[in-house]
């Protein structure tokens, strides 16, 4: 779930297909409005014109209350989940709604960039009645009526829409609930995209209204220095061999531990050696949270001293993570570098290939049977995983029973038999 009691999303690579989790079923309240959200009543009300039906709109509802739709997958016009009926297997439900031509975003983002209130509004997850009246007045119809939904699904009912369809209807009313961008998803376009451009057309917009002031006049350096004696510059010092040693610095009153401060001074040394001799970085593409990690990394595996203590605390400090976040990360990169740090914090959907193939070998090695999600599979036990990543290797995980907190475990392999064996041996 999400932290605002909506199911939790796992973005996509592009940022263009969101994958929500299942929603389990409602305990109370079940008679209520399902949305809470006058858009996602909207919704709702856009699904009731849709059907004639009133018997399939109340077994929809059912479903739907009583978690009988597994994870959704939006993405630009689409919405898919699998339904699970009265039969053994599920029925695949589709719900279409027509995208936004590159014209009507065009129309659509000016009219909201020029209104600053509606990108404070999107950025708390919320969608103003005025943001959709800005959006009518260029044209633009944002929420769905009466014949702007396409349904399909794998069930033999030819209803308009099947309560399998209602079901799935029924559950993204709750996902725009928690999160409106997710309409605007279906509408064509993803967040982040979105709040660039937002943000990019408000700033050109509040450019043109302010009130031009005069340029003020510019002087060339060479003709300003013109009558200046300047002595040429000296030439820049050799690198040395190593890096340098950093100073040592004293305990002060309040300040936070020296010895960690020590070790970060003795890395950026060594980075800034490297770029003095290479002319590159070798941390180019790291972010915060991954240069946080590297650093912990690379501190002694032999226990943890004071000073790694001390030092965990302060990059988790200043990471906004906790302590077992970072051991976990850290034993993520150890096993892998940021590959594996990859593998540790994000689940993707790999393609046919070596993925499909793991089962069938690891069955054909006497191991037992095991469950695939995503770029995962996980035994039987709960208690071991081998993780797909982006780089064709099998990372090893375990977790103790009956608990959801796997940890890296083992080195990576190309072969998943070879990885398991490690991770078990």
């Amino acid at each position: 779930m999400s932290p605002n009691g909506g199911p939790a999303a796992r973005p996509g690579p592009d940022d263009l297909r969101r994958t929500f989790e299942a929603v389990p079923a409602r305990t109370s309240d079940a008679d209520g409005p399902f949305a809470e959200s006058w858009w996602g009543r909207a919704w709702v009300e856009a699904l009731e014109s849709l059907s004639m039906d009133e018997a399939r709109l109340a077994c929809g509802r059912e479903y739907a209350d009583g978690g009988h739709v597994a994870a959704i997958t939006v993405t630009p016009g689409r919405v898919i989940a699998y339904v699970h009926g009265s039969r053994p297997r599920p029925y695949r439900a589709e719900l279409r709604l027509r995208s936004f031509p590159a014209s009507d975003w065009d129309t659509l983002l000016d009219a909201v960039a020029a209104r600053p209130g509606h990108l404070s509004a999107l950025l708390d997850k919320e969608m103003p009645h005025s943001l959709v009246d800005t959006a009518g007045e260029a044209g633009i119809r944002l929420l769905p009526a009466a014949g702007d939904l396409d349904p399909d699904c794998s069930c033999p009912d030819r209803g308009w829409p099947c309560k399998h369809v209602a079901a799935l209807c029924f559950q993204t009313a709750r996902l725009l609930d928690s999160d409106p961008f997710v309409l605007l998803l279906m509408r064509g376009r993803g967040e982040r995209e979105l709040l660039d451009e937002l943000g990019r057309r408000n700033a050109e917009h509040s450019a043109r209204e302010r009130p031009e002031t005069p340029a003020m006049p510019s002087v060339a350096a060479s003709d300003a220095l013109a009558d200046r004696f300047l002595p040429p510059l000296p030439a820049p010092l050799p690198v040395p061999q190593y890096p340098g040693e950093p100073p040592s610095y004293p305990e002060l009153p309040g300040a936070r531990d020296p010895l960690g401060l020590d070790h970060l001074a003795t890395d950026a040394a060594a980075r800034a050696h490297t770029m003095l001799t290479t002319g590159e970085d070798p941390l180019a593409g790291l972010g915060t949270w991954q240069d946080a990690v590297r650093i912990a990394a690379s501190r002694p595996t032999a226990g943890l001293t004071a000073t790694t203590r001390a030092l965990y605390r302060e990059l988790a400090f200043a990471t906004g993570r906790s302590t077992t976040d970072l051991a976990r990360a850290v034993a993520a990169w150890r096993q892998g570098g940021a590959e594996g740090l990859e593998v540790l914090e994000t689940a993707w959907d790999p393609p046919a290939g070596p993925f499909d193939r793991a089962r069938p070998a690891l069955a054909s090695a006497d191991f037992p049977r095991f469950q695939p999600r995503r770029n995962r599979l996980t035994d039987a036990t709960g208690t071991l995983q081998l993780r797909f990543g982006h780089d064709n290797r099998w990372y090893g995980y375990e977790s103790d029973p009956g608990e959801d907190d796997w940890w890296p475990r083992a080195a990576p392999d190309p072969d998943p038999v070879a990885a398991l064996t490690a991770l078990r041996g």
